[in-house]
């Protein structure tokens, strides 16, 4: 009996990882040309590097990512965060999204270009267990936020997010420990299904800063 209960657990083991191999199988990361969309200023335009990243799934392409050349260094001195060398409201790139997704949240996304802003959760009731860390990116139609310098206080940044979901709640993309800094971006799917875009950024001191990003997947129930 309990050799036969040791077949099962084997096999279904091998399954799940024949299915999360198929999965990561499946993204595709590739290199595309300079970020050039009409409705978003010169100024954000140059603020980012003049190479950009396309994230496919096996429904096709699902985004376009542009990382800012530098950002400012930084230091973030709030409890329970993980990027302690970026300030709130930093901003780190653009993501273009092929088609309507959802944020973390399960929220609709309207297809379109977004500026993505570093910040952290609240410590409160209303956001306990949305992820395993307090830190996330926040979405921002590019047309509200031409100045890649600008600083937004916590709330004004929520207040423009949620013309991203039409809701009170703003658009998020959850972020994640590195592992380490990666040598080149990367893409794969993590134990829960989402895809995670990998990479590193260097601030205006010269210091290499991983981060892991949820580009598409939601927040466990």
């Amino acid at each position: 009996m309990l050799r036969r209960i040791r077949s099962l657990f084997f096999g279904a083991s091998i399954l799940l990882m024949a299915s999360v191999s198929a999965l990561a199988a499946d993204n595709k990361l590739e290199a595309i040309g300079a970020y050039t969309d009409s409705g978003a200023s010169d100024g954000l335009k140059k603020a980012l590097d003049s190479k950009g990243w396309r994230i496919s799934t096996a429904d096709g392409a699902y985004c376009d990512v542009w990382l800012r050349t530098t950002i400012p260094a930084g230091k973030n001195e709030t409890s329970g965060a993980a990027y302690t060398s970026v300030s709130d409201s930093t901003l780190i790139g653009v993501i273009t999204f092929a088609k309507p997704t959802t944020d973390y949240r399960g929220q609709a996304v309207k297809a379109g270009s977004y500026t993505m802003r570093y910040a952290v959760h609240p410590a409160d009731g209303n956001h306990l267990g949305i992820s395993p860390i307090r830190d996330f990116l926040v979405i921002v139609p590019v047309a509200m936020d031409p100045n890649p310098d600008a600083q937004f206080k916590f709330e004004e940044l929520m207040k423009m997010s949620t013309k991203v979901t039409g809701t009170n709640h703003p658009g998020v993309l959850s972020l994640i420990n590195p592992s380490g800094a990666p040598p080149a971006p990367k893409v794969e799917s993590d134990e829960n299904n989402h895809i995670v875009f990998s990479f590193s950024i260097k601030n205006q001191s010269g210091a290499t800063i991983p981060i892991s990003l949820i580009v598409k997947g939601r927040a466990e129930q």
